[in-house]
C-alpha cells in the first residue's frame, strides 16, 4: 500500500471526518489519497483558518481536529493556531508537507525545519522517514494529542515518503484508556479541609468543561451550597442559572466577583490551568488553602501552593468526594456570596440599552442572549468584545461559549464558527468579532459560503484595536497606534453572496439580531459601538469597591 493511502487509512481509523487546509505540491499524493477515502478535506483560505477549525472541533468533540500544510510558508501560517490549541488544551493533529529527504540536509527552495519549529507548540512532534511507521506514529499522535491535557501534534510527511510502498501495514485501533481513581488518602485530606471551611469556593477552570465532569461538579455544588466561579475556558461547567454560579473570573483588574474570591477561605480548583489566568490575581497573598483537582499534578508557582493535590480523573473525583463528604451532612450557608451574585447579575442588567443611546457591548450581549436558547453557542474572538462576554454573557451548558485564552489569538472565532458548523449544523451558532479580529481571517466566509453552512457573524466595530487602547487608557490615560478603518462590512458581506446588516437604532438592532440569529442562513451583522462603555467600567468597579454588598439577596438571569 502505498505511504499516503495508509496514512489516510490510519485518520479513518481514528474517526476522522474532515482535514481543513490548503493544498500544495508536496502534499498532493496525501490528497489524493483523502479524496479517495470517506474523509471530506476542506480547502480554506489560509493555513491559520484552518488550525483554528481544527482547533475548534478538537474543544468541542474532545477528538482531535485536523488541519493540514504543505512545507515552508504553509506550514508557518499554521503556527499561530496549532500554537492556540495548545495553549488552550485542545486535541489537534497538524499535517505538514516536507522536501524530499535528500535535500533535507541543504539550503533548498521552500525547505525550513518544520520539526523544529513545531516543537515548543506542540506536545508531540515527529518527521517521517519510513513508511511502515505510519501507523505507530498516526496512533501515537492522536493519543498524545486527545490524552489529558489535551494539546497539539505534528506529523511531518516528505514528499518521497508519500510515495513509497509500506510493507502491509494497518491501522492500530484505539483502545480506550481509563484514567485512574482519586487516592482515598487525598480524598479524606480534602474532606478534612472541607469540615474547618466556613466559605468554599471552586474555581472551574478549562478542564472542568469536558463531560461527564460538569454533571459531578454541578451535583457536588449544589448538594452543598457551594460557590463556582470559572474562568474564561471554564464557562459552562455550571449552569450560569444555578443560585450557586458566580460566573466568570479573569478581567486585568478587580470585578465585582472577586469579592468571593477574597471572602474564601479554601479554593477548589477544578481542570484550572495557570495559564488561564494567573493565582497571584486571585491569591495575591499566597494565604488561600487551595485543594487541586486535575489530571495532572499542579504546576510549581509562588503563588499555587496547594495543601492537597488529588491527580485523577476530575469527575470521578468529584464523585467520589461527594460521596465521603455527605456523609458529614454538611451544607453551607450561602448568605456569605449570594450578594456577589445578586450584585453580578443586576450589574448585567444595567447595560440594558434604551433608545436613543449609542450602541455597547454589554447591551447587545443582554439582547443576543435573550435572543439565543440555552443549548446554541457563542463563538468569541479575542478584543474588548472577549471581556464582555466572559463577564456579561450568561452560559447555560457545557461548551455553550468558546474563548481563545491561552494564546488569545485574535482571528479566532470565524474558522472556530465554520468547525462548529460542520459538527452540528442544526446548533445555532453566533461569531463575536471585533473589526481588528474579523479583518484576519475575513476570508473564511467564502469557505462558509461554499460550504453552504449557516451561522451569524457579528463585528462589534470601534474602528479600533480596542482592547489595546483600554489597557493604554488605564494604564497612560490614553492610547497610541490603536486606530483604524474600516471597509464597508455591509458590503463586504453581500460580496460574497450573503446577507449583510447594519443597525442603527435599537428597533433595528432587536430586529435585525433575530433575524440574522434565528434564520439559520449565513450572514454578517456590523454594529457600530461605543467603547467609552470600557472606561467606565473601570470606574464602576473602583466605587463598588468602596460599597457594602447588600446582604440576604438573591438573583437568578433571566
Amino acid at each position: 500500500m502505498k505511504a499516503s493511502d495508509l496514512l489516510v487509512k490510519c485518520l479513518e481509523s481514528e474517526g476522522v471526518r474532515f482535514v481543513f487546509g490548503i493544498p500544495g505540491e508536496e502534499i498532493e499524493d496525501l490528497l489524493f489519497s483523502l479524496q479517495a477515502s470517506s474523509i471530506r478535506f476542506i480547502p480554506t483560505r489560509h493555513e491559520q483558518g484552518a488550525a483554528f477549525m481544527a482547533d475548534a472541533w478538537g474543544r468541542l468533540t474532545g477528538k482531535a481536529g485536523v488541519c493540514l500544510s504543505t512545507l515552508g510558508p504553509g506550514a508557518t501560517n499554521l503556527v499561530t493556531g496549532v500554537a492556540d490549541a495548545n495553549l488552550d488544551k485542545s486535541p489537534v493533529v497538524a499535517i505538514t508537507g516536507q522536501a524530499g529527504l535528500r535535500r533535507l540536509h541543504k539550503e533548498s527552495h521552500q525547505y525550513l525545519d518544520i520539526v523544529g519549529m513545531f516543537r515548543t507548540i506542540t506536545k508531540w512532534n515527529v518527521g517521517l522517514a519510513d513508511p511502515d511507521s505510519i501507523p505507530e506514529v498516526v496512533r501515537k499522535a492522536f493519543k498524545i494529542a486527545e490524552s489529558e491535557k489535551p494539546g497539539a501534534t505534528h506529523i511531518q510527511l516528505p514528499e518521497d515518503i508519500a510515495r513509497l510502498e509500506s510493507e502491509g501495514g494497518h491501522p492500530i485501533p484505539d483502545v480506550e484508556v481509563r484514567r485512574p481513581d482519586p487516592d482515598n488518602q487525598a480524598l479524606h485530606k480534602a474532606v478534612e479541609l472541607l469540615k474547618k471551611s466556613k466559605h468554599p469556593l471552586i474555581l472551574a477552570g478549562n478542564g472542568a468543561v469536558r463531560k461527564p465532569v460538569t454533571q459531578q461538579l454541578a451535583n457536588f455544588a449544589e448538594k452543598h451550597n457551594i460557590p463556582v466561579v470559572s474562568t474564561f475556558m471554564g464557562r459552562g461547567a455550571i449552569s450560569d442559572r444555578s443560585d450557586q454560579s458566580l460566573l466568570a473570573v479573569g478581567l486585568g483588574f478587580r470585578d465585582i466577583v472577586m469579592e468571593a474570591m477574597e471572602k474564601a477561605d479554601l479554593v477548589i480548583t477544578a481542570g484550572y490551568d495557570i495559564a488561564e489566568y494567573s493565582p497571584d490575581k486571585w491569591n495575591p497573598k499566597n494565604d488561600k488553602k487551595i485543594i487541586h483537582i486535575d489530571f495532572t499534578p499542579a504546576e510549581v508557582y509562588a503563588h499555587y501552593q496547594p495543601a492537597v493535590e488529588i491527580v485523577a480523573d476530575v469527575a470521578a473525583t468529584f464523585r467520589e468526594l461527594d460521596l465521603l463528604f455527605d456523609k458529614t451532612g454538611r451544607i453551607y450557608d450561602g448568605s456569605w456570596y449570594a450578594p456577589v451574585r445578586h450584585k453580578i447579575l443586576s450589574d448585567i442588567q444595567s447595560y440594558e440599552l434604551k433608545n436613543g443611546q449609542r450602541f455597547t457591548i454589554p447591551g447587545v450581549l443582554n439582547i443576543l442572549r435573550s435572543i439565543m436558547s440555552d443549548e446554541d453557542l457563542l463563538i468569541s474572538d479575542v478584543g474588548s468584545h472577549k471581556m464582555w462576554i466572559a463577564r456579561n454573557f450568561p452560559v447555560y451548558c457545557p461548551n455553550g461559549c468558546l474563548i481563545s485564552n491561552g494564546l488569545a489569538s485574535m482571528g479566532f472565532a470565524l474558522p472556530a464558527a465554520v468547525a462548529a458548523s460542520l459538527l452540528d449544523p442544526n446548533r445555532r451558532v453566533v461569531a463575536a468579532m471585533g473589526d481588528g479580529g474579523f479583518l484576519m481571517n475575513s476570508q473564511e466566509l467564502e469557505t462558509a459560503q461554499r460550504l453552504k453552512l449557516g451561522f451569524t457573524t457579528i463585528i462589534f466595530n470601534d474602528n479600533d484595536y480596542g482592547l489595546i487602547s483600554w489597557k493604554q487608557r488605564m494604564d497612560k490615560g490614553r492610547s497610541t497606534g490603536t486606530h483604524l478603518t474600516n471597509p464597508d462590512f455591509k458590503k463586504y458581506a453581500e460580496s460574497f453572496g450573503i446577507k449583510g446588516y447594519r443597525p442603527t437604532n435599537l428597533r433595528e438592532l432587536k430586529k435585525q439580531l433575530t433575524q440574522a440569529v434565528q434564520s439559520r442562513e449565513l450572514c454578517l451583522v456590523e454594529i457600530p459601538v461605543d467603547p467609552g462603555v470600557n472606561m467606565k467600567l473601570a470606574e464602576k468597579l473602583k466605587k463598588l469597591k468602596q460599597r457594602k454588598t447588600p446582604k440576604n439577596s438573591k438573583g437568578r438571569p433571566s
